[in-house]
């Protein structure tokens, strides 16, 4: 299957997807798209974590292109302007580097670290332009990616997204304290806490920048647009427990679906993959269900007024893109390098990460 059947911007490259994680419907009924500034964001965001100290240089050199993190951006926020999409996957990279730093904060046994990182991101949160030049990288660079992000919308949104993320801090440290005390959350309980860790509601706020435009209180939480939103986040919080399930059980952890389902229902690795699949699986036609019902809302808006035209396009323009969430998402677990344990020297260390005690100097 060519990763990018319907792409402008990349050769179709053959991927290998194994069996165990492959989903037809996947492959036939959402084909793979992606933005023509791809290429030059991939450029630009090595670039920047490079400047941000984000990562150090022989990591950047050697692994930030296979991790394609830009490419999962690339192949989610279509119709986005350059600007726009840049923001968006600069502070993706910074996510996913705060989430390694996290990672390694818990492996290390450092709560003191961790501490500080937890308050210094939620003042950098509130205060972006204060924290621009922190001695910590990663806070100087979640501050720029930030303010960044807020020049494009008005105010309100931006405290939203604030209010989102402030959330989602406090999830990573609940993370924190489970993984440190050997807990593991019981199924329900792990999923709602998901929601947070995966930062369902931030990406799907940022459906936003791309389309444009803010869309109202009533709009966002309409029950058929809020039900695509979350299916297409819950198909890929799990698919990615799905996929690193290997990672995850040889790093110790303790926040993946199919974990909590071993642990607390009794189901054997083989039982336990299976219901995983199940539930991505399941997302999909309950997905193409919401998808039309929200499909018609957004015709619905398109009242004859200037406005309701726009809301209108705005809104299917966020729909069009929830959708291609699915497919980016699937091929990435396929391309990046970040999910490839078998080639790792240390099943439990990914080899683009530095274990030193970042920001403690």
């Amino acid at each position: 299957m060519p990763a990018f059947p319907h792409s402008t911007t990349a050769t179709a490259t053959a991927i290998a997807v194994p069996p165990s994680l492959s989903l037809p419907v996947i492959e036939a009924a959402f084909p793979r798209q992606s933005h023509p500034y791809r290429p030059r964001l991939r450029e630009k965001t090595r670039t920047w974590l490079l400047e941000k100290r984000l990562m150090p240089a022989d990591k950047v050199a050697e692994y930030a292109d296979g991790l394609c993190y830009t490419d999962l951006m690339a192949g989610y926020y279509l119709g986005a302007p350059d600007d726009v999409l840049q923001a968006i996957a600069d502070y993706s990279a910074w996510f996913f580097a705060w989430d390694d730093r996290h990672d390694r904060d818990v492996v290390h046994r450092r709560p003191a670290a961790w501490g500080r990182l937890r308050a210094r991101l939620h003042e950098a949160l509130d205060s972006p332009l204060g924290h621009l030049r922190h001695g910590d990288p990663l806070v100087a660079g979640f501050a720029d990616s930030v303010l960044r992000l807020y020049a494009f919308l008005p105010r309100t949104w931006n405290e939203r997204f604030a209010r989102h993320f402030h959330s989602v801090i406090e999830a990573y440290d609940r993370e924190f304290l489970n993984r440190t005390h050997g807990i593991v959350p019981r199924a329900e309980e792990y999923l709602a806490l998901r929601r947070l860790t995966f930062a369902h509601w931030i990406w799907t706020d940022l459906l936003e920048l791309s389309a444009g435009r803010e869309l109202p209180d009533a709009v966002r939480k309409h029950p058929a647009y809020r039900r695509a939103a979350l299916l297409s986040q819950e198909f890929a919080a799990w698919y990615n427990d799905l996929c690193s399930l290997p990672k995850e059980i040889a790093g110790d952890e303790v926040h993946n679906l199919g974990i909590s389902l071993i642990t607390h229902e009794g189901l054997t690795l083989e039982e336990a993959v299976a219901e995983v699949r199940r539930r991505v699986e399941s997302c999909v036609p309950d997905f193409l269900v919401a998808e039309r019902e929200a499909s018609h809302f957004a015709d619905a808006l398109a009242d004859g007024t200037v406005r309701g035209k726009e809301l209108s396009a705005a809104v299917s323009a966020c729909l069009g893109n929830m959708r291609n969430w699915f497919s980016s998402v699937y091929w990435f677990h396929h391309e990046s390098g970040r999910y490839r344990i078998d080639s790792w020297d240390d099943r439990s260390t990914p080899p683009y990460v530095s274990n030193e005690t970042a920001g403690e100097k």
